[in-house]
């Protein structure tokens, strides 16, 4: 769509250009608009740029005194100043001169005088950029850039003082006592709009107006980046207070009074009737049904806004302490210093928020602030932002939350916070805890199922919005049709369970999310509870604290433990070099050699080595590998190299020929010299029989895991090919669908030779059958994904239907389990958690619509009340503001209004 707005516009180019320079020559005829004489000045800012004389043009713009014009020079305009035609602005007396003032005609314009000490390089100056000389002038500072304005002030015996002239001109004075500088109303909220909206700063606000003052000489623009600050700072107090509805300095006396909080978040009094039951002492009536009432907050720290010491901070001015989101200062300093800080060791990994709590600080006052705003919509909690001295210590934050948590929140009792280490700072609160999505990934396994918004109940899909009326709507649409989906998701899981597994995995789920606040590890349940067999990082453990006491060479298992390693690189590298390798690019083929290269000095190191673990020479080269090797048959169905490959056709290769060492033709052959390789006669024979064990042990440990990944990659391909393949219809989606199910064959190859190897390894190591039995071969058959095998109610599950490793017990000691029941039980809970969140996001959103009108109707109450009394008070100006506020509140309610009606056929009204 854009390009053809382009397309049509292109033939037209050579138009708009001949348009635009023929703007920079004058009209014809060359005359003044209003008078008809010679013109000589144009207005740039002006519709059309009219022609103006002298006298005209001073005349018509004693309304706009702040307008650029250009004065002809017989061959081109150039920048000129209003004030150069002799414009004055008359303050009082409707903008005509003061009677009083008569008798004191001020000076005509005149240039600087040439030997004037502080205009020693005027002449590099354009006239228009130098101050006028020999009468009073005020630097005006507007959008349109600086201007030197010629003030006459009313003179009258009765009139205000010269600061509070210009104020009702709607200029602010820089200063109370002469003046020299004032800054337009429209120029002070045009900086506050950039400042919030791009984070503009006041130098490159000044900066930028300078360039629009003088895009040739920038640098001759008057510098007043100062006056501009302190300004700032006055007119955005005195906009707060207007906003606010405060006439007076005894009326915002109320802690936060100055900020606006979440209109769509409950507040009692305000959007949620005081009335309302929110508090119910019933444990089980608070989590299952007050969740829509739940105050959810998150708290974070930001280390960009730092602050330095001050030069004299006895000489400092407080403007908004405690009025608006900072909290006050002397009595926060005061609990700093009594308060102790505990250096706790976090539980989980290393993050930044704890191990930089202790951090120097420098020459900064501050090192950052700390905040707590609302969950849903972003919105800062008033009166809650603290400043960190030493780092995002647990002592600043709990200042944070408390103030947070003291606002507005008579009769809410249930609080959801998240924070990016509330697995360590969560702990002596009855408060429920979670961690946002963009930091549970960095913490360890437990978390996730403990601290995740997936499990929380009445968290929704908290996502940080900022709130509008269209993005409140979009929100609940994505909620409608996401439940849609979730439901059907999960329907097709209970039919595939039983109904007393539906009731006993229902009560577990209600039992977790019942005493998720005492104990966060309650909510394990989200995750396998069967008993894995031993990993080979288990075994290994257990090894090295044996390996001192039965005399085994030091280092020994570190040593063999390097060897499987180097064996599982080369499988990886293997597959990697095998899977389309005809369409791989040319940086992927060099990660792959300079793999092979590294897996190849890891190689000939681990051989060096060998020769002191193994005592032996040379006979690595000459030691018949086949006297340590089985002569092995398998059937047609066995799986072969080719199989693992290509994933079609059929082979009767034997287990040997797929994973002997002589499979391995790269540098990086595997003829690593483990107990393995040269069997376990001669190892009996050498007395390295201890290291045959160690190696057959660890062999065991990657056995389980390689079986345990193989679970996993199945069922997550049966979950893909019935959730996501069949039923997208879209080519799109369905391509990236079957990239998913290409990444989960590649693992389970993987997973696949590596068992393999770990079984022909075990029988060189002289297995006994019992563990042969219990370690079998694996055929091509078994790791094929039937949808109807991972669907419990197609046809009874047995061992002799499934898989051998499906039902493997390793443990003999327990009764056999299902591994896929458990695997059913999991993604059962997970897909109704899932269910549950979206429809609480739809139920929290609807009522997020109802808080917001209701929020509305408050504030135009609100100002309808301050309209009736100072009307009848006479105070017009605070009458009339406060009817223009109640009608904007008015509209914005009557626009949710519409908005909800749109979104809903039967056109169901709120209730006031």
């Amino acid at each position: 769509m854009q390009n053809d707005y382009i397309h049509e516009w292109l033939p037209r180019k050579k138009d708009f250009l001949q348009i635009l320079l023929e703007l920079e020559a004058p009209p014809v005829p060359w005359i003044c608009k209003i008078c008809q004489k010679d013109g000589v000045y144009r207005c740039l800012d002006c519709m059309h740029q009219p022609l103006l004389c002298t006298n005209c043009c001073c005349m018509m713009h004693e309304t706009h005194p702040f307008h650029r014009i250009q004065q002809w020079t017989g061959d081109f305009f150039k920048d000129s100043a209003l004030h150069m035609t002799g414009l004055q602005l008359h303050l009082g007396h409707g903008r005509v001169p003061c009677p009083s003032a008569s008798a004191n005609e001020w000076a005509p314009f005149t240039l600087p005088s040439m030997d004037d000490g502080e205009w020693e390089d005027v002449e590099n100056i354009p006239l228009h950029l130098r101050p006028p000389v020999g009468s009073k002038y005020l630097t005006i500072v507007d959008v349109t850039g600086v201007h030197f304005v010629l003030v006459q002030a009313c003179q009258c015996s009765n009139a205000d003082s010269y600061h509070m002239q210009l104020f009702q001109a709607k200029l602010c004075p820089s200063t109370l006592e002469r003046p020299s500088t004032a800054f337009t109303f429209s120029v002070l909220d045009d900086f506050l709009r950039d400042n919030v909206e791009r984070g503009t700063s006041g130098m490159n606000y000044y900066s930028k107006l300078h360039w629009v003052t003088s895009n040739v000489f920038p640098h001759l623009v008057v510098d007043r980046y100062q006056e501009l600050l302190w300004v700032v700072w006055q007119w955005h107090i005195l906009k707060l207070l207007k906003w606010s509805g405060f006439q007076d300095n005894k009326s915002s006396i109320k802690k936060g009074n100055l900020a606006i909080f979440c209109v769509a978040c409950p507040q009692p009094g305000i959007n949620v009737s005081p009335t309302s039951n929110l508090d119910q002492r019933n444990p089980i009536w608070l989590i299952f049904h007050s969740w829509k009432y739940t105050r959810t907050v998150v708290m974070d720290g930001n280390f960009k806004a730092e602050h330095m010491h001050e030069r004299w901070p006895t000489d400092q001015v407080w403007l908004m302490d405690r009025c608006s989101f900072m909290v006050t200062n002397p009595p926060y300093q005061a609990y700093l210093k009594v308060t102790p800080h505990i250096t706790e060791k976090s539980p989980c990994n290393n993050h930044k928020a704890i191990s930089h709590a202790n951090a120097s600080c420098g020459k900064l006052n501050s090192m950052g602030v700390g905040a707590t705003a609302c969950a849903q919509h972003g919105c800062f909690y008033p009166h809650s932002v603290v400043d960190f001295q030493k780092g995002e210590r647990q002592l600043n934050m709990d200042c944070s939350l408390a103030h947070a948590l003291s606002y507005n929140m008579a009769g809410i009792n249930n609080i959801l916070c998240f924070y990016d280490i509330n697995c360590a700072y969560m702990k002596n609160l009855w408060i429920t805890a979670g961690i946002g999505l963009w930091h549970i990934h960095s913490h360890k396994k437990e978390c996730y199922l403990r601290y995740s918004l997936l499990f929380i109940k009445g968290s929704g899909w908290t996502t940080l919005t900022i709130f509008t009326a269209n993005s409140l709507s979009q929100k609940l649409k994505t909620a409608r049709a996401s439940a849609v989906l979730a439901r059907e998701v999960f329907e097709r899981f209970k039919k595939a369970v039983t109904p007393a597994q539906k009731t006993g995995w229902s009560k577990q789920e209600e039992a977790a999310l019942l005493h998720h606040i005492d104990d966060p590890s309650v909510m394990d349940i989200f995750e396998i509870q069967l008993k894995k067999a031993p990993t080979v990082h288990a075994i290994e453990l257990q090894l090295l604290q044996k390996s001192t006491q039965q005399g085994i060479h030091h280092g020994a298992m570190s040593w063999i433990t390097r060897g499987l390693a180097i064996e599982e690189g080369e499988i990886i590298l293997k597959i990697n070099e095998k899977d389309g390798s005809s369409s791989k690019s040319e940086y992927k083929r060099l990660a792959i050699a300079c793999h092979s290269d590294k897996l190849a000095t890891e190689h000939a190191n681990f051989t060096m080595d060998g020769r002191i673990y193994m005592s032996m020479d040379d006979e690595l080269g000459q030691h018949d590998v086949s006297d340590g090797q089985p002569n092995m048959t398998s059937d047609g169905d066995t799986l072969d190299d080719d199989e693992i490959f290509s994933n079609s056709g059929d082979s009767n290769s034997s287990v040997d020929e797929v994973c002997g060492r002589d499979t391995f033709n790269g540098p990086t052959s595997s003829c690593l010299p483990l107990p393995s390789h040269f069997g376990i006669d001669h190892c009996k024979a050498q007395k390295v029989h201890a290291l045959a064990k160690m190696e057959l042990e660890l062999h065991i440990g990657q056995a389980n895991d390689a079986l345990h990944g193989l679970h996993l990659a199945l069922a997550d391909k049966a979950v893909v090919f019935k959730g996501v393949v069949r039923p997208t219809k879209n080519y799109l989606m369905r391509t990236q669908a079957w990239q998913m199910i290409h990444s989960i064959d590649s693992s389970m190859k993987q997973y696949a030779m590596i068992y393999r190897q770990c079984q022909l390894a075990m029988i060189t190591l002289g297995a006994g059958s019992d563990m042969l039995g219990h370690y079998q071969d694996l055929h091509k058959s078994q790791l094929s994904t039937s949808t109807a095998t991972f669907t419990q109610g197609a046809h009874d599950h047995c061992g002799s239907q499934l898989p051998w490793f499906w039902t493997l017990d390793i443990l003999k000691d327990t009764d056999s389990y299902s591994w896929l029941t458990e695997f059913y039980h999991i993604h059962w809970l997970h897909a109704k958690a899932v269910q549950d969140r979206w429809e609480e996001e739809e139920e929290l959103l609807t009522s997020e619509f109802q808080w917001v009108m209701n929020y509305f109707k408050h504030r135009a109450k609100m100002w309808k009340e301050i309209y009736t009394d100072n009307k009848l008070a006479g105070n017009h100006g605070v009458a009339c503001y406060a009817a223009r506020q109640q009608a904007v509140y008015d509209r914005l309610a009557e626009q949710g209004e519409l908005a909800w009606q749109g979104m809903n056929q039967n056109n169901v009204t709120f209730d006031d």
